[in-house]
């Protein structure tokens, strides 16, 4: 089960969340999704691009079934299955029209990262939720020490973003700036709230995740919003 430290988790309200960047998405959302479920409530999960369909069970293919998994204390996952490739797409608009008012809290995948741990979206991402307040943005720290060109989905527009070359190592004040630049994972945020998931601190000694942590709250983020998570939490 995930251990969350956002105070939204335990404040009881409808959320309409987004996760967009990279590092472990779906990961986060499911773990998210299995946590509030056990607590009662019920989550609604899926995407307005790609992911890979849970294989747990959790996948609906109508309100029915939702219902059923909800009764069940589990999450539902809905989307339109991709036969060819196994993953979801966005659902059908009337079956999440007909859901949202309903559930309690709903988590949606919002851009892809082709598994790189870090990313900067294309003109036509993210591809957020019209009711979303909350963006979550992920970034796994395997990052770190590898090039743009290894590491991050669309290099090339994350070497014009930070003014280097694609085969520049990424490191801690790179990875900060990818997450905080409107260009970045901060991309059509607007009011929303934002918070930042580092994925995989477990991969890192303490002394860097703090340097991460400190360029981060002193742009501006507050501290209580970004969540060093470990793999396995």
């Amino acid at each position: 089960m995930a251990h969350c430290p956002f105070d939204f988790f335990t404040d009881g309200k409808k959320h309409n969340i987004c996760l967009v960047g990279g590092g472990g998405k779906t990961t986060v959302m499911y773990e998210l999704a299995a946590a509030w479920a056990a607590c009662g409530r019920k989550v609604l999960a899926l995407t307005s691009t790609h992911i890979l369909q849970p294989a747990d069970g959790s996948f609906a293919a109508d309100a029915v079934a939702v219902h059923n998994l909800w009764q069940q204390r589990r999450y539902a996952v809905i989307g339109t299955p991709e036969f060819a490739t196994g993953k979801l797409t966005a659902p059908p608009q009337d079956l999440y029209e007909a859901l949202m008012l309903q559930a309690d809290v709903i988590l949606c995948e919002a851009d892809g990262s082709r598994h790189q741990p870090c990313k900067v979206p294309a003109e036509h991402e993210p591809v957020f939720l019209p009711d979303c307040d909350m963006v979550l943005a992920v970034a796994g720290m395997d990052a770190l020490g590898n090039s743009l060109q290894q590491a991050c989905q669309r290099p090339q527009l994350a070497a014009e973003l930070l003014g280097c070359s694609a085969e520049k190592i990424i490191d801690a004040q790179m990875l900060a700036a990818l997450l905080l630049s409107e260009q970045g994972a901060r991309k059509n945020v607007g009011k929303r709230t934002f918070y930042i998931v580092l994925n995989k601190c477990d991969l890192l000694p303490v002394a860097q995740q703090e340097k991460i942590l400190r360029l981060l709250v002193r742009a501006g983020i507050d501290e209580r919003r970004i969540w060093l998570r470990e793999r396995g939490e």
